[in-house]
């Protein structure tokens, strides 16, 4: 046995045409592209990683879809980090991760330019429940709800995944202007009106209230 036989069959490989791009690759050129304010476009992105739409369109279903998973990608380190910096427990740190993470979104710059940009097919794609984007948030505020059930530090009135489903579409309603397609980041009557849902516990269940003790008086 010779020593070039011992080596990795990798190194046996003669050169030729590089690895086709992967879904992955798609992915980040697509967000590269949604960061800085520059339109999704499957062709462009096909030309550029030398892939035929059919390819990307096999992947993905749609644009629509790729779309939703740029933005669940983007979306996804504003929301831990909004559920790491919330104070309190219960319903004060359910409402404060809500809050943190709605002025999040209302904040990020390539969200607003493709809101206004692509306008109907944006909220198209933010909160349609067939779509990627919803379900994603609905789920992972529903598991923020189901984390603090199980702490004992909160009690909802009504099942966590209705609770979450109902918060989520409250939020939508105050971020995102469906008459003028465009961003409304009304973001501090979206916390009002989610604090009102999460304070709703059943009484005499001793979980916390995000209301202060002088609102009872």
């Amino acid at each position: 046995m010779t020593e070039t036989s011992l080596q990795p069959a990798s190194r046996k490989r003669s050169r030729g045409r590089p690895a086709a791009a992967s879904r992955e690759d798609v992915l980040a050129l697509a967000m590269h592209r949604y960061l800085r304010g520059r339109r999704i476009d499957v062709q462009a992105i096909a030309s550029e990683l030398g892939l035929g739409r059919t390819t990307i369109y096999r992947w993905f279903g749609s644009r629509d879809e790729l779309i939703g998973e740029v933005l669940v990608r983007a979306a996804e380190p504003l929301l831990e980090q909004a559920r790491a910096g919330a104070r309190g427990t219960g319903s004060v740190a359910l409402i404060d991760t809500l809050d943190r993470f709605n002025r999040s979104l209302a904040g990020a710059p390539a969200l607003r330019q493709f809101v206004e940009s692509e306008r109907d097919a944006a909220l198209r794609i933010i909160t349609s429940g067939a779509g990627k984007v919803q379900p994603w948030i609905v789920d992972r505020i529903t598991e923020f709800i189901r984390q603090e059930v199980h702490a004992g530090t909160y009690s909802p009135a009504i099942e966590p995944a209705t609770l979450g489903y109902a918060i989520v579409r409250l939020g939508e309603a105050f971020l995102y202007n469906d008459a003028l397609a465009g961003m409304r980041g009304d973001v501090d009557r979206a916390k009002g009106v989610q604090a009102a849902l999460f304070g709703a516990e059943r009484p005499g269940d001793g979980a916390p209230s995000s209301r202060s003790p002088s609102s009872s008086t």
